[in-house]
């Protein structure tokens, strides 16, 4: 009872003799305890600090209505796409024309008002006063059980398609338990024909609704932007490609609005593109060498895509072998200061230099050797 944790909200005080009523008067009885001992307490701290266990549960109601309140545009309330296109990412540019994604604080909110539902309802599911309380028939804490189940799977098909990173609080973990507990099937119902097993899980988009084909499409999108921010952030050339090229699937799906289907072949297509990291203008013989393709791609940076352009056959294939030499120096300096890594960068350097000066100049070079030492920093970071 007296014992702290983070995740205990709140203490029971169970009243087998009928004289919790008289608490208020002993507390104020002891009114000048403060003044009279060095471990004392003011009264006044203790102002609501304790209240019946149905003014809990109470609160349901407008809980359960305040999680509703997300969804007042779904015109369909047996479809689950229309709930999920509600939370689903849509990234907007601010004044200062940064991209950021204008239903995040929706989803928290969303969020923060289930985690409030489900504590409530476990409270009230503890409690033998709310089964006898009149106002909440079985029909009606059947649906809290019901809908509570629904927004939390709902919920992580939010953040699914988000890609966020889930971090389970013990409220949350509270709840699915709750729920696990509370929310059973309620009757078997006999399929009209046979599942064939093998091929759940294997929906064609051309059977998809269009509901369904956007959130899908939302989804690769989200997980396209996490891609070229995050995973290509250790390639630069890279990223600044399918860059551009994101913005410009954008704007042609943008102008397929009512085609949600060739939107999302649009953008599978082009998600199966950036995971092959196929770059155009990079050379076959790096095709295997993720590192070598970055550090070709910042030669690329730095000389410029008129300088780059202007190079000869010769020149691009004495580059290509660069790039794989500068795979094999940065290596060897990592593997050689694995234990006083801040000789690594210093390592890099003495290395490159020389390597590239003849082919580059001075400028380029130091300017490629400062992106290598970057793209390394990245991948050790990660490491």
């Amino acid at each position: 009872m007296n014992r702290l944790h983070d995740a205990k909200r709140y203490g029971v005080l169970v009243d087998y003799r009928g004289i919790l009523k008289e608490l208020d008067t002993a507390i104020r009885a002891y009114q000048d305890l403060e003044t009279r001992t060095q471990g004392g307490f003011d009264v006044q701290d203790l102002e609501g600090l304790y209240h019946q266990f149905c003014t809990e549960y109470k609160r349901l109601p407008a809980l359960h209505e305040q999680l509703w309140s997300f969804f007042k545009t779904v015109t369909n309330k047996l479809d689950r796409e229309q709930y999920r296109q509600v939370l689903a990412p849509r990234f907007v540019k601010d004044a200062d024309g940064t991209e950021y994604d204008e239903r995040q604080k929706l989803r928290d909110d969303f969020y923060d008002a289930l985690t409030a539902f489900g504590l409530c309802l476990q409270t009230a599911l503890s409690s033998r006063s709310f089964f006898e309380d009149k106002s909440f028939l079985e029909e009606l804490i059947a649906r809290y059980k019901s809908d509570l189940r629904f927004f939390t799977e709902l919920r992580q098909t939010a953040r699914r398609d988000a890609m966020e990173t889930v971090d389970y609080s013990v409220y949350e973990e509270q709840i699915r338990k709750l729920v696990d507990k509370q929310v059973i099937g309620t009757e078997v119902r006999e399929p009209d024909g046979v599942y064939l097993v093998h091929q759940l899980g294997q929906e064609k988009p051309e059977d998809w609704s269009e509901e369904k084909a956007r959130n899908e499409t939302d989804m690769i999108r989200t997980r396209l932007r996490k891609t070229i921010e995050q995973e290509l952030a250790g390639d630069p050339y890279a990223q600044k490609v399918f860059g551009e090229l994101l913005r410009q699937a954008i704007a042609e799906a943008e102008a397929m609005f009512e085609h949600p289907l060739k939107q999302y072949a649009l953008f599978k297509s082009f998600e199966e593109q950036v995971a092959s990291r196929a770059t155009p203008g990079t050379p076959d013989e790096l095709a295997t060498n993720p590192h070598a393709k970055a550090y070709f791609g910042a030669i690329r940076l730095v000389l410029g895509e008129d300088g780059f352009a202007a190079l000869e056959s010769q020149a691009l294939e004495r580059l290509a072998q660069q790039s794989l030499a500068i795979d094999v120096v940065v290596k060897d300096a990592v593997a050689e200061n694995s234990l006083n890594p801040q000789n690594i960068e210093a390592a890099i350097r003495k290395g490159l230099l020389p390597l590239l000066f003849g082919s580059l100049g001075l400028d380029n070079a130091k300017q490629v050797v400062e992106q290598v030492i970057q793209i390394t920093r990245i991948g050790l970071s990660k490491a």
